[in-house]
């Protein structure tokens, strides 16, 4: 399975972005991952093929909401009220684990990686 993310890009401290990751095949659990400067990709959020479970890294909920869409093979993560600590590479992710298991796992033991896109919150 291919991932593709887009919808990187500069947005101001309490603004919004939307990231987007079309996938060229489906996998039972997608998501998303981050990674700061020196630091190894951390969990940001998951979502199971249904969109009926989803889990969030306590430093974003009620603020970023995951969702997908499966006649597009897309899913989205909807970032608002974005804090220049939220300046990361963002990473889509699927697995062939449920989305609890990705909200768990290593990032190396994760499946399928898309290529990161940047997200840069100014102050």
């Amino acid at each position: 399975v291919q991932l593709q993310a887009s919808g990187g890009g500069v947005a101001q401290a309490g603004g919004s972005l939307r990231l987007s990751c079309a996938a060229s095949g489906r996998t039972v659990s997608a998501g998303w991952f981050r990674r700061f400067p020196g630091k190894e990709r951390e969990f940001v959020a998951a979502i199971s093929w249904s969109g009926s479970n989803v889990y969030y890294a306590d430093s974003v909920k009620g603020r970023f909401t995951i969702s997908r869409d499966n006649a597009k093979n897309t899913v989205y993560l909807q970032m608002n009220s974005l804090k220049p600590e939220d300046t990361a590479i963002y990473y889509c992710a699927g697995d062939s684990n449920n989305a609890y298991g990705m909200s768990v796992l290593s990032p190396i033991e994760i499946d399928y990686w898309g290529q990161g896109t940047l997200v840069t919150v100014s102050s």
